[in-house]
């Protein structure tokens, strides 16, 4: 028997590049979700982030339904829906409009971050509003309206007599993977944000895992930054916007995603250069000889069978090549079966 190879998805956030325009960053993300669905990419997510200089994507409702009608076979999704923002029900009633127009094609990734400044974040639901039921209930809330039971008083239309979209858990450690494995939620683990817990969270989640009929078995993928590049020197280089923008997240500057040129010309501190070094594990870029031995590495130590995948360059031409080459040693990726 063949050992099964691994799903390979994106995560677009639709970056904002330094001199474009949202406009222009949601009209790459409709091109590179149609060269996804060509390539044979599995799923096609996209987050809730608010007031964000460099993200375009504040509403995943909205841009997944015109993903669905630009492409035929991706599985669209939200990662993810931060349900704190939001009335369980509206979620609800949009994700299962969703999947009556778009049958089999849905996802619905839930997260608990805020997803932006705290000022933005209060003006699109107060305070009390988020925090009046701890996280657990009002995913409890959430996944009741998605499976009304017959005498429900109140019913998220079209959930009724539908199939709702998959619930999945977001999260970067083992309390969050604990949370989905009790629930019987597929489980999306964020490598991007906390590679050194990755492991750790998903054999939490399989040692605690409750079966459920919508998930029988451990369901995980896991989210990494990679850069893929015809050799590694241009892997590297297409990574130093990148890794200036991390840079000036941490001296709180905040900028846009700069130019690879803007980039090799910053001149960095011995300090500048001692804080990147710490942070380059989130980082995963090389050609596709590299990226097989760094990614089958971590479907080693995690056991995961699908990778998800964000691709902060500057041009949408390097981010269209990145994902094709990714896209060429899929079949030589191999799920690594865990306890």
């Amino acid at each position: 028997m063949s050992t099964p190879t691994i799903r390979l998805s994106i995560l677009d956030t639709s970056p904002i590049v330094q001199g474009a325009t949202p406009q222009q960053a949601l009209h790459n993300t409709v091109d590179l979700a149609a060269l996804a669905d060509t390539l044979g990419y599995h799923r096609y997510w996209v987050p809730e982030h608010h007031g964000m200089r460099g993200v375009a994507s504040t509403s995943p409702a909205v841009l997944i339904a015109h993903l669905a009608n630009t492409t035929k076979n991706l599985r669209l999704g939200a990662g993810g829906v931060l349900l704190p923002n939001h009335a369980p029900l509206l979620i609800a009633e949009q994700f299962t409009t969703l999947t009556a127009l778009h049958p089999g094609r849905i996802d619905l990734g839930i997260g608990k971050a805020p997803g932006g400044r705290q000022q933005v974040i209060n003006e699109i639901r107060p305070p009390q509003a988020r925090t009046a039921k701890p996280f657990p209930h009002q995913l409890a809330e959430l996944q009741t309206y998605l499976n009304p039971p017959e005498n429900a008083p109140i019913k998220a239309i079209p959930a009724i007599n539908g199939t709702p979209p998959p619930l999945w858990l977001l999260g970067s450690s083992p309390t969050s993977a604990k949370l989905a494995a009790t629930l019987g939620l597929p489980y999306a683990y964020a490598h991007h944000l906390n590679p050194t817990q990755a492991t750790e969270a998903l054999n939490t989640y399989r040692s605690h895992f409750r079966p459920t009929p919508q998930t029988p078995t451990p369901t995980t993928l896991i989210s990494l930054t990679v850069i893929a590049a015809e050799t590694n020197t241009q892997a590297e280089y297409l990574a130093g916007p990148i890794r200036l923008k991390v840079l000036s997240r941490h001296q709180d500057t905040r900028i846009q995603l700069p130019t690879p040129e803007q980039a090799a010309a910053h001149p960095y501190t011995a300090a500048d250069q001692t804080h990147l070094a710490t942070h380059s594990a989130k980082l995963l870029l090389g050609n596709p000889e590299k990226l097989t031995t760094d990614l089958q590495a971590i479907l080693d130590a995690t056991g995961t069978g699908e990778l998800m995948v964000t691709t902060p360059v500057y041009r949408h031409a390097d981010r269209r090549r990145s994902y094709e080459l990714l896209a060429t040693i899929t079949d030589q990726l191999n799920v690594t079966s865990k306890p």
